[in-house]
């Protein structure tokens, strides 16, 4: 009988991988080994992940690999499509909680990896042209981007004047309670 790995990631330490592992378990799979990376950003590559690399190492052909959430295996489409064709390669079964039991390695696997693929790539596009056409009009209506100045008009001219005066960048920055960064990027935009 072959061997059934289970695979967890969480973004942050203060959250817990054994969810992740109930679920596996409650969908009736006895797990033998599990891997978690703990802290471990989703948009960090399967292949930069330390407990990921570790599990790799020890799976072997014709075993299991059962994962919650097809995220797990990857950051974006293309990480996940590259994880899939590596554990295909390899001859591992993948199965996502998420999609149902279907071993993702199989012909219907690759299909509806395929699909889903399609459908976050046309939704990536979809925003952004989203994000495109907001800026666009936000710009026709001359809106100011970025974060409001914590200094106005009449204050950044008595920064500059003051600076004249010979005042230090850090007394203005005390002054005004804003960073010498900000003094110096004042006295520059004159």
């Amino acid at each position: 009988m072959s061997a059934v790995f289970a695979y967890a990631r969480v973004s942050t330490n203060h959250q817990e991988v054994e969810n992740q592992f109930l679920d596996i378990e409650n969908s009736g799979y006895k797990i033998d080994y599990k891997y978690a990376d703990v802290g471990v950003s989703g948009k960090t590559r399967a292949k930069d992940r330390q407990q990921w690399n570790l599990m790799l190492s020890k799976i072997r052909e014709g075993e299991s690999l059962i994962v919650s959430r097809i995220d797990r295996l990857g950051r974006n489409v293309e990480d996940i499509l590259s994880t899939l064709k590596e554990l295909t390669e390899l001859k591992i079964k993948v199965i996502v909680l998420q999609l149902g039991n279907i071993d993702l390695t199989s012909s219907m696997g690759k299909l509806v990896v395929t699909l889903l693929s399609a459908v976050a790539s046309l939704e990536r596009d979809i925003i952004v042209e989203r994000i495109h056409s907001g800026l666009n009009r936000a710009r026709t209506q001359q809106k100011v981007f970025g974060r409001p100045p914590k200094t106005n008009e009449f204050q950044r001219n008595e920064i500059r004047q003051s600076l004249q005066n010979g005042m230090s960048v850090s007394e203005l920055a005390r002054k005004y309670n804003i960073s010498r960064a900000s003094v110096i990027s004042i006295r520059n935009s004159n």
